[in-house]
């Protein structure tokens, strides 16, 4: 594990916080190509990408600080904002959801619209940051002896025991995802469903791997979300493709 790049007195480069900061980027300037592919501003989609950044990365901290209180009571929420671990996919996903809405709407951007072209960037953005999980020992999975398993001596927590490295199966189902929802970006009635079915299904299953305390019945909290998104993006999905069905097939307005 590599948790720290380099320390300078006070100041310490996480390299967790390196890859969060690529993944971002990456993200950014895939979605910027996706808008102007879609005849949209990519200054716009930097803009209102800069809400997102911000509005995700204050829902992950902040949903993990609430999750880990719960956990340990007798814990601070200044101990968990200063932990270097603590990003939360689905805090991250709502919050940045709400904030990149909000910035899209700001910069004259139609919100579907926007969405379905960020799709792609999200899932390949989402597939980078989670290689900072692994050079900093956090989110890995249950012990196990496949040949692939790492122990993570420096992790959060530590651990000596090998385990499965949940996070390089997450980085490994979403890039394939990512690749997809470019490739669909034309032909989908919903991307943004697309990617909700995508990354869902693959946490809901990474967190089989996992050892999460269950919180409805013999899920957890991220099985809970991940389920959810995947229902919503399907029946979203399926809403707006029977609507483009329907619409194609209506007869054309001024024919007689």
């Amino acid at each position: 594990m590599y948790p720290t790049i380099f320390r300078i007195g006070w100041f310490e480069l996480s390299s967790f916080g390196v890859m969060v900061g690529l993944g971002l980027l990456v993200a950014a300037w895939l979605t910027a190509r996706a808008f102007e592919d879609d005849g949209l501003s990519g200054e716009a989609a930097w803009r209102a990408l800069t809400w997102c950044i911000v509005g995700g990365l204050l829902g992950s901290k902040l949903w993990f600080v609430a999750e880990q209180m719960a956990r340990y009571p007798g814990s601070t929420a200044l101990d968990h904002l200063l932990s270097r671990a603590g990003l939360t996919w689905y805090g991250g996903l709502l919050g940045g959801a709400i904030a990149a809405y909000l910035g899209l709407r700001a910069n004259g951007i139609a919100a579907l619209r926007g969405f379905n072209a960020a799709a792609p960037g999200m899932a390949l953005g989402h597939a980078i940051g989670r290689l900072g999980c692994l050079l900093v020992g956090d989110d890995y999975g249950r012990a196990t002896d496949v040949p692939w398993a790492i122990a993570v001596p420096q992790g959060t927590p530590p651990t000596e025991i090998p385990v499965h490295p949940t996070m390089v199966y997450e980085t490994l189902w979403l890039l394939p995802a990512a690749l997809w929802l470019w490739n669909r970006r034309t032909r989908s009635p919903f991307l943004i469903g697309e990617y909700l079915i995508l990354a869902g299904a693959g946490r809901f299953w990474i967190e089989l791997l996992r050892t999460n305390p269950s919180v409805l019945g013999p899920l957890s909290n991220a099985q809970v979300f991940a389920a959810a998104l995947v229902l919503i993006g399907a029946a979203s999905w399926l809403y707006l493709w029977r609507g483009e069905r329907l619409k194609s097939r209506s007869p054309k307005s001024g024919a007689g």
